[in-house]
C-alpha cells in the first residue's frame, strides 16, 4: 500500500476553469515548499508544460484508453514518487469519457481508480442559486465518485460570491475556493489549444506565476491539502519500465524485421544504440515514459533541437521525431537544409524512424510549400478541418513499431492532411470514425498521425531499440 495525499481538479464542462485551477494549485503549494507532483487525464501534451513549469517535476498523463485502466494507478505512483502532493487536473467534463464506452477515460474514471478526492470547478459567471442544482447532480450521480469540495470560478462580485455560497450551503458541498473573473493570468491559445511552454517560456512562467497568486488569494490552500491528505493508501506499487520490457522479453522471439531485413536481436550487452528525440519548440508533444522505456530496453536517448542543430547526435541508430507544431516553425525547419539531408540519409540508410503527427509533416516532400525532409513521398498543408478522437489501430504492413496485424490504441489530433504519392504501403487501419488507411511505412520508417502512447504497449519500445542494436 502507498500514501500519496491527491486531489482531482474536475469541472462540468470544458472551458469551466479546470486548467486555470490546476495550474494555480500546483504553483502555489509548490511555493509553499512542497513537492508536487501534476498529472494530466487524457491524452493532453501541452497542459502538462505548465504542469512541470509549475512544479519542476514532469507533467506525466494518465489514460484509461491508450494505456488500459490497471496501469492508471503504477503509473500515477511512478509519476508521485518522493512528491508531498499529487494534483490531477481533468478532462473535459468530470464524466464524460471516450464515446459510446461509458466511463471508459474520464475523468471520474481516473478518479476512481486513484481513489482520490475531486474538487470541483464551476463556472458561475452566469448562475446563482441554480449552482446547487448543478453540483448536486454531479456529486449524486455517481456514489464511487467522492466529491470534496467545489471552486467557484468567474464571479462578478461579492454579493454574487455570497449568493452562491448560501445556495451551496443547502447540498452541504463545502466551498475551497472563490475565484474572480480576470485576464491577468491568461494564456494565449491557437488551434489546437494552448501556445506550449517551449514557445514562451519566460511569458509562460509569468502566467504561472500570477495563476499561483490568484489561487492562493482565492482558496482555501490548508482545507485542500486536508482533503488531499485523506485520501487512502493504494494497493499495489509503481510503474516499472525495466519491469514492463522484461515481461515483454520473456518467452518473446524477435519479430521478422520491416522491408525483408534479417531479424532484429536484443542489444548486446554493452552495446547501447544511440536514438535521437527530437525536442524543442516545434516538437512538444511527448509522453516522459516514452524515452524511459527506451532508456530500460537498452538504448541511449539523445534529444536534439531541429531548429537549431544541424546534426543529428553522434552514433545515431534511431530517429524519434513526436508530435508539436511545425506548421508554426516550418520556415526555419526547411532552412535547417543540413539536418533535413541528416534525417533523409539515415532513413534511406533503412535505420529505424518513428514520426507521429508532426514528425510525419517532418519527414514529407513539403509542408504548405516548404521543402521538408523528403523521406516520405507526401505533400502535406494545413487544414480548416480538426481530425481529433481515440482510435483503435491495426498495423496493416509490418514495421519496426509493431507487426502486421497488430492491435494498439492511439489518438489524432491535427489540422493538416497529407496527400500521399506512390511507394509507401500504409501504417494502420484504423475503425472509428469510420474505416480508413492511415500512416506511411517504408523500410525503417514509421510515419502516422496517430499518436501512441508506449506505456500502453511497452513492446513497441523493445522492438524499435532491438531494431536499432540490430
Amino acid at each position: 500500500m502507498t500514501a500519496v495525499p491527491r486531489l482531482v481538479v474536475a469541472a462540468p464542462a470544458s472551458g469551466s476553469g479546470k486548467t486555470t485551477v490546476a495550474t494555480g494549485l500546483m504553483a502555489a503549494f509548490a511555493g509553499r515548499g512542497l513537492a508536487v507532483s501534476p498529472h494530466k487525464v487524457g491524452p493532453d501534451y501541452i497542459d502538462p508544460g505548465y504542469h512541470g513549469l509549475a512544479t519542476g517535476r514532469p507533467g506525466r498523463n494518465l489514460d484509461a484508453y491508450l494505456c488500459g485502466p490497471d496501469r492508471v494507478a503504477p503509473l500515477f505512483l511512478h509519476g508521485a514518487a518522493g512528491a508531498d502532493l499529487a494534483v490531477v487536473e481533468g478532462v473535459m467534463g468530470l464524466y464524460d469519457g471516450v464515446a459510446g464506452q461509458g466511463e471508459l477515460a474520464s475523468t471520474a474514471h481516473v478518479a476512481k481508480l486513484l481513489r482520490a478526492p475531486v474538487v470541483l470547478v464551476v463556472d458561475a459567471s452566469s448562475q446563482s442559486r441554480s449552482v446547487a442544482a448543478l453540483v448536486h447532480g454531479f456529486a449524486s450521480w455517481d456514489p464511487e465518485v467522492r466529491l470534496g469540495g467545489v471552486i467557484l470560478n468567474k464571479l462578478g462580485s461579492d454579493r454574487h460570491e455570497q449568493l452562491l455560497r448560501e445556495a451551496l450551503d443547502e447540498v452541504g458541498v463545502p466551498v475551497l475556493g472563490a475565484l474572480r473573473r480576470s485576464a491577468a493570468a491568461g494564456t494565449p491559445s491557437r488551434h489546437l489549444g494552448l501556445v506550449p511552454v517551449a514557445e514562451r517560456r519566460a511569458e509562460a512562467a509569468r502566467s504561472v506565476a500570477a495563476l499561483a497568486e490568484t489561487v492562493r488569494a482565492g482558496c482555501d490552500l490548508e482545507a485542500l491539502l486536508a482533503l488531499a491528505r485523506g485520501a487512502p493508501p493504494l494497493p499495489g506499487g509503481p510503474w516499472d519500465p525495466a519491469a514492463e520490457i522484461a515481461a515483454e522479453s520473456e518467452g518473446s522471439a524477435p519479430a521478422p524485421a520491416a522491408g525483408g531485413e534479417a531479424p532484429a536481436t536484443a542489444p548486446a550487452p554493452g552495446a547501447r544504440p544511440v536514438v535521437a528525440l527530437a525536442a524543442g519548440p516545434a516538437f512538444t508533444f511527448a509522453y516522459a515514459e516514452h524515452a524511459e522505456l527506451l532508456t530500460a530496453a537498452g538504448a541511449d536517448v539523445v534529444p536534439f533541437d531541429p531548429l537549431r542543430d544541424e546534426k543529428l547526435p553522434a552514433g545515431t541508430a534511431g530517429l524519434v521525431v513526436g508530435g508539436g507544431f511545425p506548421e508554426v516553425y516550418a520556415p526555419e525547419l526547411s532552412a535547417n537544409e543540413p539536418l533535413r539531408a541528416a534525417v533523409a540519409a539515415l532513413a534511406a540508410s533503412g535505420a529505424p524512424v518513428a514520426a507521429e503527427c508532426a514528425g510525419l509533416l517532418y519527414l514529407a516532400r513539403s509542408l504548405d510549400g516548404r521543402p521538408m525532409c523528403g523521406v516520405l513521398d507526401a505533400e502535406a498543408r494545413m487544414s480548416e478541418r480538426l481530425t481529433l478522437g481515440y482510435r483503435e489501430a491495426v498495423a496493416v504492413s509490418d514495421s519496426v513499431l509493431a507487426p502486421a496485424g497488430a492491435r494498439l490504441r492511439g489518438h489524432e489530433f491535427h489540422r493538416t492532411v497529407t496527400e500521399p504519392g506512390a511507394g509507401d504501403k500504409p501504417a494502420w487501419g484504423l475503425r472509428l470514425p469510420q474505416r480508413r488507411v492511415e500512416g506511411f511505412v517504408r523500410r525503417g520508417v514509421h510515419a502516422s498521425y496517430v499518436h501512441l502512447h508506449w506505456a500502453g504497449a511497452p513492446g513497441v519500445a523493445r522492438r524499435f531499440t532491438a531494431r536499432c542494436a540490430a
